[in-house]
């Protein structure tokens, strides 16, 4: 091989700060080891289609504010499970395209940048023969072996600021305002925006809630001379004894997409309570605009360490940050394996200390 070459893939959901790892991998390959870079696009459906871009210093130029990606991404391609059109009837295994564009490239190792999903399917295809080098990003906050994704606090800070200005309209009107926060079946990014703005309820899908308690918090409120109250709830909370709310189901992959928990709740509340409520759901706002500064120096570590260890020939390792260090982590230690908040960690006791509600008791 006459000249190393690092391919880059952006894939699952986007977040702030995926333009700032592909700025990071590309200055450091080009700089310090003479590489070349390329991105394909469209996360894993550009490996298979073989769709590509040359990353140049000008390519990057700029982007590190950007949010989104400028490799674009897809949630909805498995290249062990792929549709070529929407209307295919069946999904084709066609993973060993991957491999053929990874060799016609030469490429001397992929940089897969994705959540948990993205580095699961990495480790499959690092057992293929394929070296690769993953890069934890979620707003999420749930991939195993970081303790914290690029994406999370960007995604923190735009719940927090949203429900601050939500917090106005409660306190004027006198209402209950529900906020559904996303982060599927984990808690952190509920259970973080939840402390920052005040909450007076959180609801994370680790701990099953009683709408009775629930209730209870909002009617103590009330009682005591708070005519308002704001609950935070993850989009993957559920009552106790209840099963998850969905919102449907993607037709392709199967994945289910939670939704309604907050309706649920703001529906009961009034019901009971006689109190008005409302509900405010965030969506996708929390996954765009730009990284925050925190975020920003966060992806440039993480590309970096990433590009370096391609260099070095780490491989089947996603890199990671261990208190203040960046590290490296076993890609088959993160696959198929999320980090969901522990129901007595030190942030739900501290939520707790603050009279905030949990709704177990």
């Amino acid at each position: 091989m006459s000249e190393k070459k690092i391919g880059i893939i952006t894939a699952g959901g986007d977040c702030p700060g995926l333009n700032a790892v592909i700025r990071s991998v590309v200055k450091f390959a080009i700089n310090d080891c003479g590489a070349r870079a390329v991105g394909f696009l469209d996360g894993f459906r550009g490996l298979v289609l073989n769709e590509y871009v040359d990353l140049t210093f000008d390519r990057v130029s700029n982007i590190l504010s950007m949010g989104g990606t400028i490799l674009g991404s897809s949630n909805r391609d498995n290249p062990f499970a792929f549709y070529y059109i929407d209307d295919q009837k069946e999904p084709m295994d066609v993973s060993d395209k991957v491999v053929e564009t990874y060799e016609r490239h030469d490429l001397s190792a992929l940089i897969c940048i994705g959540g948990d999903g993205t580095l699961s399917m990495s480790h499959e295809f690092s057992k293929k023969g394929l070296n690769i080098v993953g890069v934890p990003k979620t707003i999420d906050n749930d991939v195993q072996g970081t303790d914290q994704t690029f994406g999370f606090d960007s995604a923190v800070s735009t719940a927090t600021f949203a429900i601050d200005k939500i917090r106005t309209t409660a306190e004027s009107h006198h209402r209950v305002m529900v906020i559904e926060l996303m982060g599927r079946t984990a808690g952190w990014l509920t259970l973080f925006s939840g402390i920052a703005s005040g909450s007076d309820v959180i609801l994370i899908p680790e701990i099953p809630f009683s709408l009775d308690i629930v209730c209870e918090k909002v009617v103590e409120r009330s009682v005591s001379g708070k005519r308002y109250s704001i609950i935070c709830v993850a989009e993957g909370a559920k009552v106790s004894g209840q099963e998850v709310i969905l919102e449907g189901k993607d037709k392709r992959t199967g994945v289910v997409r939670l939704g309604g928990i907050g309706n649920l709740i703001s529906n009961e509340i009034e019901t009971r309570t006689g109190i008005e409520s409302r509900t405010s759901v965030l969506g996708h706002m929390q996954r765009g605009g730009s990284p925050t500064p925190y975020d920003r120096v966060l992806a440039t570590r993480y590309g970096s360490r990433a590009a370096a260890l391609a260099m070095e020939g780490v491989f089947g390792v996603t890199v990671c940050l261990k208190g203040n260090e960046i590290d490296h982590f076993p890609l088959e230690k993160v696959a198929n394996n999320p980090r969901r908040v522990p129901p007595d960690s030190e942030f739900v006791k501290i939520a707790r200390t603050v009279s905030t509600s949990f709704g177990d008791y």
